[in-house]
């Protein structure tokens, strides 16, 4: 995918208290900028809006912000990301050739439940490889090569809120112009799929979630075609014009403005497509 901002964008960066130029290789290197309310998170994600219009803001929360061998916040799918062991290493041939299979394997077993199951809209998902790994990556089957995202500013902070730390990371990552369920830019190599249109009605997570994935395009559908890119440019830390940086002892005390818990933002008991999915994952 392209890199945003590479001459600049307008961002809020480190200790700065104002927006200002910066690039992207300096927000992923950066501390990111400290933000101890909900509300001033809002505020300040509004500002980026106004001052980055010609892109479309999405979110992402997360407890640690994870680096590469630069030192770079980096946002890889799943189906890429390094070893737990070896972070700094990205994985091997032979690895990335099993990680694939295993998708493989489970687009199959996917497009046989709808089937069986006669799931509305299962033509779709037989027909489409981008929405088989989008149900597969939202409800945690395997790994893609999509990452998952938000539209919403407090469902993407109450994820990053997750963990038993005091401090947490909020992503914004810039997209091309949003225009139906499915959006590809060829020139920005990127594409952006909306849950909530590819999902059976009745799945409730992407709903409750705002849900989107973004994924590489043209899509890459096997590990030979991942041959034919580096390793550092399919990571969606490419697209980050923001990195929040927020203090969890103060993020949620105001009443008017409180966290999705877990058990909302995981609906699984009420989730009738996380309960079809549910034997994929065993």
């Amino acid at each position: 995918m392209e890199q945003v901002g590479k001459t600049s964008v307008f961002a809020y960066f480190d200790e700065a208290k104002k927006i200002r130029a910066a690039t992207n290789s300096e927000i992923r290197a950066g501390g990111g900028h400290p933000v101890s309310s909900y509300l001033e998170l809002a505020k300040k994600v509004a500002d980026l809006q106004f001052h980055n219009r010609e892109h479309v803001l999405l979110f992402r929360g997360q407890a640690s912000d994870f680096k590469n061998r630069l030192r770079n916040t980096t946002l890889k799918p799943g189906v890429l990301r390094s070893d737990a062991n070896h972070p700094l290493n990205p994985p091997g041939p032979d690895e990335l050739g099993l990680r694939f299979q295993r998708l493989k394997h489970f687009e199959r077993r996917l497009v046989d439940i709808f089937e069986h199951k006669k799931v509305l809209g299962r033509q779709r998902v037989a027909r489409h490889r981008i929405l088989r790994w989008s149900i597969l990556q939202h409800y945690e089957i395997c790994g893609t090569p999509l990452l998952d995202v938000s539209q919403s500013i407090r469902v993407a902070a109450s994820f990053a809120s997750m963990g038993e730390v005091p401090t947490a990371f909020f992503y914004v990552l810039a997209v091309p112009n949003i225009s139906g369920v499915i959006s590809a830019s060829a020139e920005a190599g990127l594409q952006t799929v909306k849950l909530a249109g590819i999902c059976p009605p009745n799945a409730v997570r992407p709903y409750i979630q705002e849900g989107f994935l973004l994924g590489e395009y043209p899509e890459m559908p096997d590990f030979d075609q991942k041959q034919h890119y580096k390793h550092y440019e399919i990571d969606f830390g490419r697209r980050l014009i923001a990195k929040f940086r927020l203090d969890l002892r103060s993020f949620w005390a105001d009443p008017n403005f409180p966290k999705v818990e877990r058990g909302a933002l995981y609906p699984d008991a009420r989730d009738p497509l996380f309960k079809l999915l549910k034997p994929l994952g065993k």
